[in-house]
């Protein structure tokens, strides 16, 4: 017989049964998840196509190499080596490093900039390597689906029926952002496993610091523009060498003897980022864009599938596969009277009876699509209307085959108005040995960089706030 004292108990036992409980790789304790590592992998998988096929992805193969390596050393001492781990360089200008479920792992070419040699990479790369291993990101999902168990247990065990709303807000605040715990938790395993490897596990310490510099400089920045700032790994209210908390996970990792002194690699740091992007990447390579068409003349473009060819005929654009047993036609026509685009199918393409009907919205366009049947031996039709002000975009497609339509929709559902591509020579960085008349102040004039030219040096170079070179030091400069 169950006792009111244990049904609450029993209750909250089998919540957490539903859920699933399995041991954590790293911490060695349980954990409240939804996901197997089979999941895990197969999600993370998932997002990394997602990522690949959306994000651009920084066109260095040393540096790719050098990245690739460090963080294969790295995964080898971790807790969970066993996972096929994969680095990419994302071609982005901000201060970023993240990780998907599974071992895939991404850093922002904006933060390397910033940083000052290897070991200080090898940091960012263990503390990501720790959200993996330490499996942050199926515990949030957890967290995150889980509220709701969590609710009903607070209400079970204290009879009260306001505590729902307690517990979601307490179970969001816990996982924003990973949150201190989570953080902190990958800062100590990614210093364990920088030890492990041969680095100095204070630069986890160091990175931290350039991140807080950087917080200092856009809190500086906001203020003087009135915007919000941005915050960087956004847990430690001071410097990170006075977080008495971060000091002591740190120190958990291992000290190195006085007599070995961890690996900094700064001359291959140095060659590896010697002329590297830094800012506004104007060749970056984005995604799809082999296989885009522009029209600048009528401002227009998509994405078309790969092999497919584009004929700009007199009255059309016909796009069509390699073999040309099909092809998908855009006309453009004058809207004389307002309509919404499903009336403009029906009344200008004949398309009074649509399958899979669809309304359209996208790049600030609206519009609608379907198939209309076939009929009197004639194959399904795929049409569409694209409406960009008094203008409509049309389309029309005889589907023979599911992939045709595939096809087909790949091309309407990517169309939007071209932007003229930025123009611009993109700067890099560049090493120079400073001597006894070098300053931040005198670089940035001499490279034209603007008011806040020399602050900027000073992050790149670790400098921040007030530093200046050191005669014989390797600076890096922007040209």
């Amino acid at each position: 017989m169950f006792t009111r004292a244990t049904r609450p108990l029993v209750l909250i036992a089998l919540l957490a049964g539903i859920a699933g409980c399995a041991i954590n790789p790293a911490t060695g304790t349980p954990d409240f998840v939804f996901m197997s590592e089979e999941g895990e992998i197969e999600k993370g998988q998932e997002l990394h196509e997602q990522l690949m096929a959306s994000m651009p992805i920084y066109q260095d193969p040393a540096l790719q190499a050098y990245i690739e390596n460090i963080g294969q050393a790295l995964a080898k001492v971790s807790d969970r080596p066993n996972l096929n781990y994969t680095f990419t360089i994302i071609d982005s200008p901000d201060i970023n490093a993240f990780a998907a479920p599974g071992g895939f792992i991404y850093i922002n070419r904006g933060l390397i900039g910033y940083l000052q040699n290897e070991a200080q990479l090898a940091a960012v790369l263990a503390h990501e390597i720790a959200h993996v291993t330490a499996r942050h990101t199926v515990r949030q999902d957890a967290a995150q689906k889980g509220a709701g168990a969590v609710s009903i247990a607070a209400v079970i065990t204290t009879g009260s029926m306001v505590v729902g709303d307690t517990a979601d807000l307490v179970t969001g605040a816990a996982v924003s952002g990973y949150g201190r715990d989570m953080e902190l938790e990958a800062d100590s395993f990614g210093a364990k496993y920088l030890y492990a490897a041969g680095y100095d596990p204070q630069a986890m310490i160091d990175v931290i610091g350039v991140l807080k510099d950087q917080e200092k400089y856009a809190r500086r920045k906001a203020r003087e523009d009135g915007k919000k700032p941005k915050s960087y790994h956004g847990v430690f209210s001071t410097h990170p060498r006075n977080d008495q908390r971060l000091q002591e996970v740190i120190a958990t990792a291992g000290t190195l003897p006085d007599d070995q002194q961890g690996s900094l690699n700064t001359t291959e740091f140095r060659q590896r980022t010697n002329g590297m992007v830094v800012g506004v990447n104007y060749d970056m390579k984005i995604p799809g864009q082999e296989n885009r068409y522009i029209h600048s003349k009528l401002g227009f473009t998509f994405v078309h599938p790969e092999g497919w060819s584009v004929e700009n005929q007199r009255n059309a654009l016909v796009v069509a596969p390699s073999d040309k047993h099909t092809a998908l036609t855009l006309g453009i026509a004058v809207l004389r009277v307002p309509m919404e685009p499903s009336q403009y199918l029906r009344e200008q393409l004949n398309a009074g009876l649509l399958h899979e009907s669809e309304p359209l919205q996208q790049f600030g366009l609206v519009g609608h699509t379907g198939v209309v049947p076939a009929s009197e031996g004639k194959a399904p039709q795929r049409v569409a209307v694209l409406f960009q002000g008094n203008r409509a975009y049309h389309f029309e497609g005889a589907v023979t085959d599911k992939p045709d339509d595939e096809g087909f929709k790949s091309i309407i559902t990517s169309f939007q108005p071209a932007i003229a591509p930025p123009k611009g020579s993109s700067k890099r960085i560049r090493y120079v040995v400073a001597n006894a008349n070098t300053s931040y102040e005198a670089l940035a004039q001499h490279g034209r960089l603007g008011p806040d030219g020399a602050d900027q040096l000073r992050l790149l170079n670790g400098d921040y706030p007030r530093g200046q070179p050191s005669p014989g030091e390797w600076v890096k400069l922007v040209e």
